[in-house]
């Protein structure tokens, strides 16, 4: 057994998902039902990740706050800004392919259970109530806004405690991350198993009648991913970006891909960060926000829906409704993880502005979920692989 798992750990993780993916698609493919049930380790290790990402999160915080010490300087505020203006440009590229790209959608008639946002400042509003959550319940529910206030609150509190009082939590925080190391080291059972199940459930006929605007999602996010999010780190590091973008791709936005959960995929990026050398006080909490309000992918998903639901009524989009249209889809994607449905849900909010009728943006809502297989497995991996990305251009490693 110990020459099983030497050997296993001397091939690497990603050679072994990418194994596992391959694997996966083969026996969704050729022995489908195989693949239906293969998806039960898919869903051991979402569910493991799940389970411990909330406690991973607020352990890491609040110790990384606690042993903190004057002097020693943190980088939350280049990520912050980075995080806001990456998503703002990815809304407004959404917007320029949508006047490029135009789609028309065939709506259909299907139950949403989801009860979306009445407005903005409803979806502000449950933001920061999450802020304020019961301490216990945030981490029952994976409220990560919520998580990280109170790690913060009690990580200040404790640089008052005795150091063995710090000791037992920095000691707690390390057996932690070895729990975590053990569950992604399952990643390859993990992928092969979704990848089996949805391959099987799906197949890829399903996904033809809407490859048009699967196609301009898809490209808005390989271009924020291939092009702006890599010039954004250039202007910061000035350094080459590739390398650190295909890294985070590859470690990360696979992982984030087939998970379809940020909140799953914050212990391997917490594992990432730690192998790219980064800032412990600084990645412990730019990377759980970044699950929260980095959301370039919600922003392109619920602009590119909403533009095709105004082209298919045939309204017309001036500039400033455009940039209007942005700045909220901007803001809304922030919020999107404290809304249920995420950023689908958000669509009638954007439709509102060009006086779409609710049940006309809940067709489009449908739609969104139909083709949720692609779409939201590239917004999840879009987005989560730039949390990695833009904490380490903020980085001194990577500093001009």
């Amino acid at each position: 057994m110990r020459s099983l798992i030497a050997m296993y750990q001397r091939i690497g993780l990603v050679p072994l998902i990418i194994i596992g993916l391959i694997l996966g698609v083969l026996i969704g493919w050729l022995a489908p039902n195989i693949g239906i049930a293969l998806g039960l380790l898919g869903t051991l290790f979402v569910g493991a990740l799940k389970a411990v990402a909330p406690i991973l999160v607020f352990i890491l915080v609040m110790a990384a706050i606690s042993q903190h010490r004057s002097g020693n300087e943190v980088y939350v505020k280049p990520v912050l800004i980075m995080y806001m203006f990456g998503t703002f440009l990815a809304a407004l590229t959404a917007v320029a392919a949508s006047f490029l790209f135009p789609t028309e959608l065939i709506l259909v008639n299907a139950t949403i259970e989801q009860v979306p946002p009445a407005n903005l400042q409803e979806v502000l509003t449950n933001l920061l109530m999450n802020l304020v959550a019961n301490p216990v319940q945030a981490i029952a529910e994976a409220n990560y806004i919520g998580i990280l206030a109170w790690a913060i609150i009690i990580g200040f509190a404790l640089r008052q405690a005795s150091d063995t009082a710090r000791t037992v939590v920095s000691d707690f925080s390390d057996a932690i991350s070895q729990v975590v190391k053990w569950v992604i080291a399952l990643a390859p059972f993990g992928i092969l198993g979704l990848v089996a199940n949805t391959v099987a459930e799906t197949g890829f006929a399903a996904l033809a009648g809407y490859a048009h605007i699967l196609m301009v999602l898809v490209g808005c996010m390989l271009f924020i991913a291939l092009i702006v999010n890599p010039l954004i780190v250039l202007v910061k590091t000035g350094k080459n970006p590739y390398p650190l973008v295909f890294a985070c791709l590859r470690e990360s936005g696979i992982t984030a891909f087939f998970t379809r959960s940020s909140a799953a995929n914050i212990p391997v990026n917490m594992n990432l960060a730690r192998k790219l050398g980064l800032h412990e006080d600084t990645y412990s909490v730019t990377i759980p926000l970044g699950a929260t309000i980095n959301m370039a992918g919600a922003a392109i998903t619920i602009n590119v829906l909403t533009l095709a639901a105004a082209h298919t009524l045939g309204i017309e989009v001036s500039f400033a409704s455009a940039l209007l249209l942005s700045l909220v889809a901007t803001i809304s994607a922030c919020g999107a993880s404290g809304v249920a449905g995420g950023s689908l849900l958000l669509i009638p909010l954007a439709a509102s502005l060009f006086s779409i009728p609710n049940d006309i943006a809940m067709q489009v809502v449908a739609i969104g979920f139909i083709i949720g297989v692609v779409q939201d497995s590239a917004e999840t991996a879009l987005n989560s692989s730039t949390d990695v990305l833009f904490t380490a251009a903020a980085d001194p490693k990577y500093a001009r």
